[in-house]
């Protein structure tokens, strides 16, 4: 882009902008040029997009990131979409403790407000399931989180989520993040909103009190019925927002306080002692792990920051330090569990989790549904849903009090099932070992490819869909696309399958792989011995078949 017209572009911004910092930034720029060109030609090369995820970027000044001004905008259009669809009632609006977090919350109330809307605000930075609650316990007509979860420090999002009145057939989608054509609709209502110094602003709204909080501490407890509770429980909520509201959850089911990581307790915005504040990723859990072991934890409990996620260790075994469940691990034990509680309905994942799930239900004869990737599909795509999980360690154990994933309901959860297993003198890896036996084992890994420029998974995407892999493991594979429906593609072989896709809210590239080796009349060390061998190759032939 031409100098002269990103000053153009730079100029009219400024002209518009609400933010005194932000203006500071973009002028700071263009004092800058043509030095600054490459900075300012990303920030105007074309602004946030609303999808199903809301929006998430990076903080900064200029359409193509968060600030005051985009969420501004985004909110007059969201309370235009929702007054378009006649939708009565109060918004209410939680967020957590990243940066320009609480302004956001704020701005939108005011925006509300304005325009004739109750504003609700969560009392303080909360875990995103307890927003998700409070939409439905409060009979909000929508409800926005303001977080970007298990991003990196630089970056903040914008979730909203749909009450009963704006939900879907049969308050399926009430309390649920949106799904098409609602990010449409409100993409091109935030799009019709003009000068923002025409955007109204109202009082801030009411704060609620801390009883929308005891509330949902009160009903997450509930979740964990009754049994066992001698646990040792090591904690972490990563420098997020979950710390105190789990602990009081787990007091309150009964449980003995956790033992918590204490670098990691407080909110901090920064997330000072990791690489990255995802669980998931190498060495975000190793102070958790140290202090398990330090405290001869039976289990050790991560969330991510914003608590809807929930990540799992468990004692290897002796003197083996310890062991980190996958995400389809835990998911297949909370769903046995369930299962064996009598918990009713049908039992859910995604495409890319998993086939052990399916396999457990055909064993249990319960009902079993699959969907694309997502919890805003999973509680819309399962009829009377008992249980949803997908692989990234989110999991949905009370629908009816949480319709997203929810990471302290699952980590109570995971503790009642190993405080049970517990008191019978067994594991969780006991458990898992008599499942593997019975079901088969179901090996699942990831390639997961960060980029920093997107047309790089648009290369792969193409170059995989024109030139897929004729076998993998020396087996004939048969292709199955989702496109244009969706931008997945999957490869099928006997006992194995890959699952290929974008990222929908990072900047990746992911394959999802699984093999599953029946143990029969062998043993299951065989069984898991053979699918290693089998995993190790298979990374290899995907790597090479998109083009790594």
């Amino acid at each position: 882009m031409a100098t002269d017209d990103l000053r153009t572009l730079a100029e009219t911004w400024l002209a518009d902008d609400p933010d005194p910092a932000g203006r500071d930034e973009i002028r700071a720029l263009l004092d800058r040029l043509p030095a600054s060109a490459a900075e300012l030609a990303d920030r105007f090369a074309g602004p946030l997009t609303f999808g199903t995820a809301g929006l998430r970027g990076r903080l900064r000044a200029g359409p193509n990131g968060m600030n005051l001004a985009v969420v501004t905008r985004a909110a007059a259009g969201l309370i235009a979409w929702l007054a378009a669809q006649a939708g009565e009632g109060p918004l209410v609006i939680g967020y957590d403790a990243r940066h320009g977090s609480r302004d956001f919350a704020e701005r939108t109330a005011r925006v509300a407000t304005a325009a004739g809307r109750e504003a609700l605000l969560l009392p303080r930075p909360l875990p995103t399931p307890v927003l998700a609650y409070a939409v439905r316990k409060l009979d909000a007509v929508a409800g926005v989180m303001v977080t970007a979860s298990h991003n990196p420090p630089q970056d903040n999002g914008y979730k909203v989520y749909l009450g009963a009145r704006l939900g879907g057939p049969a308050g399926a989608g009430a309390g649920a993040q949106i799904v098409p054509p609602a990010d449409a609709g409100i993409e091109a209502a935030i799009q019709a909103v003009g000068t923002l110094s025409e955007v109204p602003l109202g009082d801030p709204g009411t704060v609620l009190g801390e009883e929308i909080v005891q509330g949902y501490v009160d009903s997450a407890a509930a979740v964990a019925g009754a049994g066992p509770r001698e646990l040792k429980v090591a904690y972490t909520p990563l420098h997020g927002v979950g710390g105190k509201v789990l602990v009081a959850a787990f007091a309150a089911a009964g449980f003995a306080a956790p033992s918590v990581v204490a670098e990691q307790a407080e909110p901090d915005p920064d997330f000072p002692t990791v690489a990255f504040p995802n669980p998931e990723e190498p060495g975000a859990m190793d102070l958790l792990l140290a202090l398990a072991t330090a405290e001869g934890a039976d289990l050790a409990i991560a969330n991510d920051p914003d608590a809807d996620r929930c990540a799992v260790a468990i004692p290897a075994g002796e003197d083996a330090g310890w062991r980190p469940l996958r995400g389809d691990e835990l998911g297949v034990l909370l769903a046995d569990h369930l299962i064996r509680r009598g918990t009713p309905g049908t039992y859910a994942t995604t495409i890319v989790s998993s086939t052990q799930l399916k396999a457990l239900c055909e064993a249990r004869g319960v009902p079993y549904a699959e969907t694309l990737t997502g919890f805003k599909w999973i509680v819309r795509g399962a009829g009377e849903l008992a249980y949803g999980y997908e692989e990234a360690l989110g999991y949905c154990v009370a629908p009816d009090l949480v319709r997203d994933k929810d990471g302290i309901t699952a980590a109570l959860t995971v503790a009642e099932l190993a405080a049970t297993l517990r008191a019978e003198g067994r594991t969780l890896r006991d458990r898992l070992d008599e499942l593997s036996t019975e079901l088969g084992v179901h090996r699942t890994d990831q390639v997961s490819v960060r980029v920093d420029d997107l047309a790089e998974i648009t290369r792969a995407m193409a170059h995989v869909r024109a030139e897929p892999p004729a076998t993998l493991l020396g087996r004939p594979v048969t292709v199955e696309d989702r496109a244009p429906t969706a931008d997945v593609l999957t490869l099928r072989a006997e006992g194995v399958r890959v699952v290929i896709r974008p990222s929908g809210t990072e900047p990746k590239l992911k394959a999802y792989l699984e093999v599953v080796e029946p143990v029969g009349t062998g043993k299951l060390v065989n069984a898991q011995f053979r699918s290693g061998a089998a995993m190790a190759q298979l990374r290899k032939e995907v790597s090479a078949a998109l083009g790594l």
